[in-house]
């Protein structure tokens, strides 16, 4: 591949972009997400899997702007609501609730819970136009709060509790979470195996192709 590599950040959510940008701030690529295109169609995220969803994300990506592109899906799965909301974390409370709402709609449906066990988890998918991926894994255990508390973070980190720290994941610092996070976890295998990943991106990107202008005529 010809000049510095670009992977693209397939999201437009500004925490999330924060926490992947910060985890990837040493990897030798040019980080970009799709608020630095033009305007691009939303995918439907119907997948029944953390993983139908990651790749069908950074596949489209891939393929619309002819460059890599990772892609993540996380969500929050209860034990005690059979492992709700999961897939559905993002429009639990409807396709335009707000994180508060969301969290608000899964406490009072904990209200007369005693497991409150629960965790975090993420697959990563790095998808090339072409279509071939490679995906990463990663879940984090803890438990539901009966209360939101902190102020970092976004989503469900409220009112997820992290018993290893004491802290919920919205009183942690950026750092401290993306030690430990489901998704910090997941990147962390993914910066561990960046030369292979390299290699790989080398491999199955394809060439881009070369056309004659009419200008070149004239100067021959």
């Amino acid at each position: 591949m010809e000049g510095p590599l670009i992977l693209v950040i397939a999201t437009r959510n500004k925490g999330k972009t924060l926490e992947i940008r910060s985890l990837l701030k040493d990897f030798p690529v040019e980080i970009r997400n799709l608020d630095d295109f033009g305007p691009i169609p939303e995918v439907v995220e119907d997948g029944e899997t953390f993983d139908d969803n990651a790749y069908k994300k950074a596949s489209f990506a891939a393929r619309v702007l002819g460059m890599p592109a990772l892609a993540d899906d996380s969500g929050l799965s209860v034990e005690a609501l059979d492992g709700r909301p999961g897939v559905y974390s993002a429009r639990y409370a409807g396709e335009n609730a707000t994180d508060r709402e969301r969290s608000t709609k899964l406490l009072a449906e904990m209200a007369d819970k005693k497991n409150r066990k629960a965790a975090f988890e993420c697959v990563i998918s790095i998808a090339v136009p072409t279509g071939p991926a490679l995906t990463y894994e990663a879940r984090c255990e803890g438990e539901i709060t009966d209360a939101p508390a902190g102020e970092n973070g976004f989503g469900y980190d409220p009112i997820f509790f992290y018993p290893p720290l004491n802290k919920t994941f919205a009183q942690l610092t950026r750092e401290e979470k993306n030690r430990v996070s489901h998704r910090g976890k997941a990147l962390a295998e993914v910066r561990d195996e960046f030369d292979k990943i390299m290699q790989w991106l080398e491999i199955h990107m394809p060439e881009p192709e070369k056309f004659a202008c009419k200008d070149d005529d004239l100067k021959a």
